[in-house]
């Protein structure tokens, strides 16, 4: 397998481990935030889903198929991972082709993630309301969530370094 492909799968198995990383840290967050701030969130989403379900369905929407509610769960924890899996392969490639990227072990990557694609993309898209109809939990949720993720990356990422040949 050529180096390009070797590290992409490393960042994609990466990514997928880093979500699952990720989305522990977010639930125990979630689980102890104040419930006024839980109750602002959910009138901020749109059609009371998070965004990766949201986009799932202007997926379907947009091919035309309608799903059952199993259905709609599995397609947007695909989109979910998706999200994680795509980012963190294109991070393994870059990390060596981008002077600093990897210097702060994945936590400027988190960062750079949860700016472009929380605050930024997924308004632009339509999959989330603008940033100042959430709480600041939320923010902060998405944050740490995102920095876990970013350092989980980098760390899978530089353990496959030394067993992927």
């Amino acid at each position: 397998m050529a180096s390009v492909q070797k590290e992409l799968m490393k960042g994609a198995v990466a990514g997928a481990v880093a979500v699952w990383l990720m989305d522990r840290m977010t639930r125990y967050m979630y689980r102890h935030e104040d419930r006024d701030a839980y109750k602002q969130e959910k009138e901020a989403q749109i059609d009371d889903k998070y965004v990766a379900f949201v986009a799932a369905d202007k997926i379907a929407n947009t091919v035309g198929v309608k799903m059952n509610d199993q259905q709609e769960y599995i397609a947007g924890k695909t989109v979910h991972y998706l999200l994680g899996i795509v980012p963190g392969a294109l991070y393994a490639l870059m990390r060596h082709r981008v002077k600093g990227l990897n210097k702060a072990h994945g936590l400027l990557y988190g960062l750079g993630l949860f700016i472009v694609m929380d605050e930024l993309m997924a308004p632009a898209a339509g999959l989330a309301s603008g940033p100042l109809a959430y709480p600041w939990q939320a923010h902060a949720r998405g944050l740490v969530g995102h920095l876990r993720l970013g350092l989980s990356t980098d760390t899978v990422v530089r353990a496959l370094d030394k067993v992927v040949d």
